[in-house]
């Protein structure tokens, strides 16, 4: 039998929420500002890590574009690689040459790019290695619209006729404003379909995925965007949408025919026995969000009736057949018109009539029916129905109500009706157990005719609920056999009644069942427009034991339709309720649905639910205003604006603008669909044409979405929008009209931000150019091809209005010049109608201004300890050429010099080659073998404005490490040499390299070994980075023990120039120091000296002072020479210079002679030192050192003779714990004579400080003073344990002097002894001293003192410190001194003669004191030092004297002959020298001797009488006898002379007139010392004694802090006093005198007005 189930409800377990699933999207993470920002990505490869990619961005056309490549070995192995360069010529970099890294290590390669066309350029630079090649990327690009996102988005599944959405960021990652434009195909939509992408900037897009027929969609969208939307990319949209769909289970085990993994849609019964029923169950399952109609057919078969079997093709031929009215015909009649062409058959062999002419329609199809609307629309629940019914059934539900009377039930009538052309037979399925039939249960129906039938109820028990649902099968007769059928497609499936039924047997006073259930229905229908349905559902669930019944009464709410209306619901199981209603308005509409349950009143339930109809309601952003800022003419301004759907459904939207406003106003997206209370972001744009104001306005129109249940033309709605802009001009100002980098380093990169200004109204769009300008020492036509040393990091850009933009300008200077960078601006209007306008005028913006600068660093002071520290400073200086050094620095470094600008190693070679023209010596100067390391210690200062990073690099240091059989075996004697120099280290430098900033100071120690003798070099690299590298030839001699040896620095000697006709050539220096550890006696040979001098007129051109000499170890030297031209010409002669049981060497001297008159003010010759050599850094120190000089350079300058200088400087003790004992040595030189220091020696207590008085008393011959002054420093406490070992030592020495024993067995030991104590030091007490085993002494001795010897080296060190060790054992050695710092404090000076000092100097004359008594003096000390010393005067008279003839020498004699006659014979002159010796003196009696005081007593007191005189003070050289001696005779005389000693008193009168003559004579007296006094020597060199005290005191008091002479004058007022300022009378005594002399002095100054008769004192504390 064929059959067909209802097309009904869904399954109970569907869910009436809207479940959507998205797959998860793979993120994309936006760029943090643009792409060219984003970090460069870098790949390893060998253990090398490089960047994968060079990008070049923002180039211009005609310049050079830098980038540097930095390769880093992350391997712990050494890294060798080569590399070729880039193919093309757009890219350029250094010539290949081997690299080797090191492990850490990197290298930057540059690499060049020069452009040549408006395009983009690539290329890649390879990398070869023995494990392989690998390469970078070389990339320049233009700036371009890019825009980055996903190439496929999968969205999930969805059904068909429903929507799924899925999401992707939209990024900007290229460099310019990009407008974008969405094209997608359907069933997919994009939203937004357009806008606007600030660079670096993303949006989210949303898709939208609709299908209308189960496919498989693999669609493409294209991306348009760009300026003109000229590009485009496109992104895969695939999704897959599928019919709703059942999933089906059958529960239960498998059955036993069923093999695993077969099908479980197999519903097995199992065995079966005849005449029993066995039930299985089905689970059907929608998994889908909308309701589903389920066709469940089969075909049965019988003995008799054997009907066509029913296939789902025939279903899909009976709608199409229905929708065209063909299914109201029985099979038969259709195949009959089917044989006599009145029906056809289409494509898919479906039934049509035949087409009339014209064809003008297709004929109909099954059209797509809405679930709800064909559920709800059946013709009984609701009036209307979709397609006419072919069988109905009077009413579909019935209610027996109460029956009590179980077997007096009356049946109820069921009409049905036949509406096809055709009989029908319909047949009633009625379980056994069933309390309900139907009868009869089989009828014919004929054609359009009506059969009743009635309703049996046949309960079987009292209070009980009953309910069941029957079917009924309707079919056409001719069906019954498969035989009647002719053509397949006019098969017809049969109709299926369905009834309801209900009743009850509850009697009147029993209580029904009380329901248990859970009612969950919604509150609101969902919003539709008005006149449309809408739908919701409503569930109960019984949770009881017992069935439930319900009834839905509709008349009490017919607004809303339910469907079922009744029912019953099983234990456990649940019912799911679809109510439908119509608003036909806006205004919300209460409904109320009553639900009675188990048929009692009672358990009735209401159901309050809204409904309300939803108008077309738009909200426009800003009350339907849009204001556009201010825009510059010619660019667009876009802006979004929102508008937003404030109703609960999608409404569609239109934007129309104006024709005339269409190139000013435009709109994206201009169509769309809004879903609900969605706000929609458009992107509106604003293009000015000109400088006006503009008033648009635009309309938009909505509309709902049409539906199946929709009216067929939706009514719209309109709004307007008014837009308000404005066209402006404007122009940019920059923040800093100039911008000063200041000094950057030449090939270092220094940024900096220029700030733009928009003071405008309106936003600008800019352009920026560069042009450089390059000024300073150099060619202008050379720098004018130098590439552009400023880069921007953008060059376009865009500033809004009022607001200002900051561009980062990257300077890269490229020589050490001045700088500057015009920079310019061009307003950019891309949109202006005039294609030739699209660019405005370049107009000056700013300026910047670099200036390049290299690294430079300097020498500033030297120091030497070690087997060094008896060279002075200035002597340090010249063998380390640190003035020509300091000058090699200064200068800029050659490009060879830059080839390297860091230290790298790059020679494989032991000798790496250099890139660097200069080289200089650094001497170490001499020391004997196993004496204590030569040590130099260098003040490294950052003189520049720039850090400075410098190294010293060993030949090993620049060396590239390669493995033992790809080294040399064969070496040349310096590569030897120097091979042994490094593996001894005889050399080092610590530390080799630093970092230094600006002003910053750093010391670097340089030491060398003497463990071999000879000489020893190495070069030395000192290279500072990116700046100069000089070569240093590290030379250092080491000299026998016993060998006499003088280091001669060089083989040339320049004395300073000097002026031709000078009457007293100044004496110049030259030095020699003694390098070894014996003194070393010199002897100068003269015969050359004497061979110019016979060439030169008999004038002593070069004259030697001291040819011979003495030079103890370690100190040096000074040979005086007076150089005397004749001539303004060079002179030069060859000296040989001696060294007994030494090595002679031959020096040339040369002198330069010039005229005075012809140079002028250009000969600066009168320089004492040059600033270089004199630094004033005091503060350099050796390791240990806890004294220090506060200044170890004293330059007295320019001087007269016969002059006086004195100098103040302070010995600091930084030890807070232990004293110092400090003592000074002047030195042998014949110059360090005249240089006094006061004190010589003493002792400084911890943390604390002395002064020393430094003073230098020129001679009277013009002299260069070079003169160091070593202060030896030692600490006091071990120097008092050496001191008291030492006098142990020497009381043991004593002693064992005269105690000693012989035995018989040491007879003979006796030479052994002599031979000893001849080698030894100290024969004198050795020489008695014999070690004898056999004591008869008690006490035994100790061991015999000797000074040790260290014996002859033997082959290894530690032999030799095993043999000194071994000896020292035996004997007792006489205690070591404790190590002692030398300070040198360097004394320069040049004096002059008077006439020349005069003439040069004559503003300075005032600042110097001359000693005129000390001329004769130390004139005459001079002449007898010469005469002792075998020397040469230095007198100008006796060297002309010498040089002169017997005639000239006559002609002198005689002329000073007649002058000292003369003399002689003049009375005059007598008197005047007889007034000079009888000249009164004044109360200085220091001056007085003993003869003058009573010459002048007796002179003084005629007559016998006396006066008070000034009593003498002790001198020095009285006795103290002699004082108290004359002091007594004078006392005797006044009592003798006196008339008190007579015992007489004079009278009044008398004594007044005494007293007064007493008064006048002692003023006369003053008066006339007063005049006499100044003329005197003595009186000039006390008052110079005076001044210079008084001013030592104050500055030590100074410098002790007791005295602040900053501090503010205080000054104090005393009262008047007539005695103070008056004379007082004399006493016997104390003369007036000494209480009215006022000393010269300056003025001290005072605060304000001084008090008439007030004398005041100035006090400063």
């Amino acid at each position: 039998m064929l059959a067909q189930m209802p097309r009904g409800l869904p399954s109970a377990n569907s869910v009436r929420s809207s479940i959507r699933q998205e797959k998860p999207m793979s993120p994309l993470k936006p760029p943090e500002r643009s792409a060219r920002k984003a970090k460069e990505k870098k790949g390893t490869f060998w253990g090398t890590e490089v960047a994968e990619v060079l990008h070049w961005h923002g180039w211009e056309l005609g310049k050079e574009f830098t980038k540097h490549l930095s390769l880093k070995n992350v391997h712990v192995k050494t890294q060798k690689l080569s590399y070729r360069p880039p193919a093309t010529r757009f890219f350029i970099t250094v010539f290949p040459q081997p690299i080797v890294l090191s492990p850490g290590m990197s290298l930057t390669l540059p690499i060049i790019f020069r452009p040549l066309e408006k395009k983009e350029y690539e290329d890649s630079i390879c990398f070869e290695k023995p494990e392989g090649e690998f390469s970078v990327a070389l990339r320049a690009t233009l700036p371009r619209h890019k825009l980055l996102f996903p190439d496929t988005i999968q969205l999930p599944l969805c059904a068909v006729h429903d929507f799924t959405e899925a999401s992707f960021p939209l990024c900007n990652v290229g460099d310019l404003i990009t407008l974008f434009n969405w094209e997608t195909p359907s069933p997919f939509h994009l939203t937004p379909v357009s806008g606007m992408l600030e660079p670096g900037s993303e949006c989210v897009v949303k898709v939208t995925f609709q299908p209308q027929m189960a496919l498989v969609y693999d669609a493409v969208a294209v991306c348009w965007f760009g300026d003109n939307e000229e590009q485009k990319r496109t992104i895969k949209l695939r999704a897959i949408a599928k019919y709703p769909r059942l999933l089906v289970r059958v529960p239960g085990e498998l059955c036993e025919d069923v093999e695993p993994g077969d099908f479980r849609d197999v519903l097995c019964f199992g065995s079966v026995a005849v005449g029993t029923t066995v039930e299985r169950q089905v689970e059907i399952c929608n998994p889908s969000v909308d309701p589903l109609f389920l066709d469940l057919f089969g075909t049965c078969h019988s003995d008799t009736a054997k009907p066509a079997i029913l296939r789902p093709r025939h279903l899909s031929w009976y709608r199409t057949n229905m929708a065209r009215g063909l299914t109201f015909y029985p099979p038969d009649i259709l195949s009959s018109m089917l044989r006599e062409g009145k029906l056809q058959m289409d494509d898919n062999r479906a039934l049509k009539l035949p087409p009339q002419v014209p064809e003008d329609t297709p004929p109909e199809e099954y059209p797509y029916i809405d679930p709800m609307t064909e559920y709800f629309h059946d013709g009984i629940t609701s009036d209307l129905t979709i397609f006419p019914p072919h069988v109905s059934v009077s009413v579909r539900e019935f209610d027996f109500g109460c029956c009590v009377r179980l077997q007096e039930v009356e049946p109820l009538p069921l009409c049905l009706t036949n509406h096809t052309k055709g009989k029908i037979t319909v047949t009633w399925i009625c379980r056994p157990e069933s309390p309900f039939r139907v009868t009869p249960e089989t009828c014919d129906i004929p054609p359009l005719k009506s059969t009743a039938f009635r309703l049996v109820f046949h309960p079987s028990q009292l209070n009980t609920l009953y309910a069941a649902e029957l079917e009924g099968f309707a079919f056409y007769k001719v069906l019954r056999h498969y035989s009647n059928i002719e053509e397949d497609s006019t098969m017809c499936p049969s109709w299926c009644l369905t009834i309801r039924l209900r009743g009850h047997t509850f009697e009147a006073d029993r209580q029904h069942f009380i329901p248990h259930y859970v009612l969950d229905s919604p509150k609101v229908f969902p919003a539709v427009g008005p006149n449309t349905n809408t739908y919701r559902s409503v569930l109960l669930w019984n949770v009881g034991t017992s069935p439930i019944t319900f009834c839905m009464n509709q008349d009490t709410c017919p607004s809303v339709l339910v469907k079922p209306c009744s029912g019953y619901v099983a234990p456990g199981a649940h019912q799911i309720f679809l109510l439908s209603t119509q608003p036909a308005d806006m205004a919300t509409h209460q409904h109320i649905l009553s639900l009675q349950l188990n048929s009692y009143p009672k358990y009735t339930q209401e159901i309050p639910l809204r409904s309300s109809g939803e108008s077309l309601l738009l909200l426009l952003e800003g009350d339907g205003n849009l204001y556009f800022k201010p825009t510059c003419v010619g660019t667009s301004t876009t802006r979004t604006y929102t508008i937003k759907n404030c109703t609960r459904l999608p409404m569609h939207f239109k934007w129309k603008i104006q024709e005339s406003d269409s190139k000013v106003l435009s709109v994206k997206p201009a169509t769309g669909v809004i879903q609900p209370n969605e706000a929609l972001a458009q992107a509106w744009t604003f293009t000015p044409g000109e400088e006006t104001k503009y008033l648009l306005r635009s309309w938009v129109s909505v509309w709902r979405a049409q539906g199946s249940s929709a009216p067929e033309f939706p009514k719209s709605t309109r709004y307007t929008l008014r837009v308000i802009g404005e066209g402006a001009l404007g122009t940019i100002m920059a923040q800093e009209e100039q911008l000063d980098l200041g000094n950057v380093l030449v090939g270092g990169l220094q940024s900096c931000d220029l700030v733009l200004l928009n003071n405008g109204t309106c936003s600008l769009n800019y352009i920026l150019h560069v042009e450089q300008i390059i000024t300073g020492p150099c060619d202008p036509e050379e720098v004018l091809s130098d590439p552009l040393a400023l880069e921007l990091d953008h060059y376009k850009g865009m500033i809004p209005a009022r607001s200002k933009a900051v561009v980062q300008a990257t300077v890269s200077p490229a020589r050490q010049l001045h700088y500057t960078w015009a920079m310019s601006y061009t307003i950019s209007t891309p949109k202006a109608r005039d294609p030739a306008n699209t660019v405005g005028k370049q107009q000056a913006l700013c300026c910047v201004v670099a200036t390049g600068v290299y690294p430079s660093v300097c020498v500033t002071d030297v120091c030497a300890a070690g087997s060094a520290r008896g060279i002075s400073k200035l002597h340090l200086w010249r063998l380390f050429a640190l003035e020509t050094l300091n000058q090699y620095l200064e200068r800029d470094p050659t490009s060879a010099e830059l080839t390297y600008r860091v230290p790298t190693r790059h020679s494989v070679c032991p000798v790496p080659p250099v890139h660097t023209p200069v080289l200089l010596d650094f001497n170490f100067g001499a020391a004997p073998i196993e004496a204590e390391p030569s040590v130099v210690i260098l003040m490294l200062e950052n003189n520049g404005v720039v850090p400075v990073e410098w190294a010293f690099l060993f030949p090993s240091d620049q060396k590239i490490d390669v493995e033992h059989w790809a080294e040399n075996t064969e070496f040349n004697p310096s590569e030897l040499h120097q091979m042994r120099v490094q593996d001894n280290q005889l050399f080092s430098v610590s530390p080799k390299s630093g970092r230094l900033f600006p002003g910053q100071e750093q010391t670097v120690q340089l030491s060398h070994r003497h463990d071999f003798i000879g000489t020893d070099r190495l070069p030395v690299l000192l290279k500072v980075s990116h700046g100069r590298e000089i070569l240093l030839n590290f030379i250092g001699v080491t000299v026998e023990r016993e060998q006499r040896y003088v280091h001669f620095t060089s083989t040339k000697h320049l004395f300073t120039p000097i002026a031709i006709g000078s009457s007293s050539p100044p004496k110049q220096i030259y030095e020699l120091y003694n390098g070894g550890s014996m003194a070393v006696a010199y002897e100068i040979q003269l015969d050359s000296m004497m061979k110019i001098q016979e060439e030169n007129f008999q004038h002593p051109v070069f004259v030697c002072l001291n040819p011979r000499g003495e030079i103890l170890p370690g100190t040096t030297s000074h040979i005086e020479w007076v150089f005397s031209p004749l001539e303004a010409r060079t002179y030069s002669v060859d000296v040989p210079i001696h060294i007994l049981e030494g090595d002679s060497a031959l020096i040339t001297f040369q002198g330069i002679g010039y005229d005075p008159h012809v140079m002028g003010e250009t000969a600066q010759f009168d320089q004492v030192l040059s600033p270089s050599v004199t630094p004033g850094s005091s503060k350099l120190t050796v390791p240990g050192q806890t004294a220090f000089l506060s200044q170890h350079r004293i330059c007295l300058g320019n001087i007269p003779v016969y002059s006086k200088s004195s100098r103040l400087v302070f010995l600091n003790n930084a030890s807070e714990s232990e004293a110092v004992v400090f003592a000074w040595h002047v030195g042998t030189s014949n110059a360090s004579e005249m240089l006094q220091i006061v004190p010589e020696m003493g002792v400084v207590q911890p943390g604390e400080s002395t002064h020393c008085i430094l003073t230098l008393q020129a001679s009277g011959n013009a002299c260069f003073y070079n003169v160091d002054l070593v202060c030896e420093v030692v600490m006091q406490q071990p120097l008092a344990k050496y001191e008291e070992a030492l006098q142990e030592w020497e009381a043991e020495k004593q002693r064992q002097t005269v105690e000693f024993t012989i035995t018989e067995q040491d007879l003979g030991a006796e030479s052994n002894l002599k031979q000893r104590a001849r080698s030894s030091s100290d024969s004198s007490a050795e020489g008695k001293l014999a070690k004898s085993p056999a004591v008869t002494r008690q006490c035994r001795t100790l061991p015999p003192i000797k000074n040790l010897l260290a014996p002859n080296p033997p082959v290894s060190r530690s032999q030799r410190r095993h043999l000194i060790d071994h000896e020292a054992s035996r004997l007792w050695a006489r205690p070591e001194p404790p190590k002692s710092h030398l300070l040198h404090l360097g004394v320069t000076a040049r004096s002059h003669s008077m006439d020349d000092f005069l003439s040069n100097f004559c503003s300075e004359r005032p600042t110097f004191f001359l000693c005129r008594h000390l001329q004769e003096t130390v004139g005459d000390k001079a002449v007898d030092r010469r005469k002792d010393g075998g020397g040469v005067s230095t007198d100008p008279v006796l060297l002309a004297l010498v040089g002169s003839s017997e005639q000239e020498m006559q002609v002198v004699t005689d002329l000073l002959t007649a002058v000292i006659r003369g003399l002689l014979e003049d009375t005059q002159f007598h008197q005047a020298v007889s007034r000079s010796l009888t000249e009164p003196m004044p109360y200085f009696h220091q001056f007085w001797t003993a003869e003058s005081a009573k010459h002048q007593g007796r002179t003084r007191s005629p007559g016998g009488s006396s006066r008070a005189s000034p009593s003498p003070a002790p001198c020095a050289k009285d006795e103290p006898g002699e004082e108290e001696e004359e002091r007594q005779e004078e006392c005797e005389m006044s009592l003798v002379t006196s008339p008190r000693a007579a015992g007489e008193e004079p009278p009044d009168s008398l004594r007044d007139v005494l007293h007064q003559e007493q008064l006048r004579e002692e003023k006369e007296t003053i008066t006339s010392l007063h005049f006499g006094l100044s003329r005197l020597p003595a009186f000039g060199n006390l008052l110079e004694l005076v001044l210079e005290n008084t001013l030592q005191n104050i500055m030590v008091e100074a410098s002790r802090g007791e005295v602040v002479l900053t501090a503010r004058p205080r000054v104090i007022a005393l009262p008047p006093s007539s005695a103070q300022r008056g004379i007082s009378p004399a006493t016997p005594g104390h003369p007036a005198s000494l209480l009215c002399t006022a000393g010269p002095g300056p003025s001290l100054p005072t605060e304000g007005k001084e008090a008439e008769g007030y004398p005041q004192i100035v006090l400063s504390t």
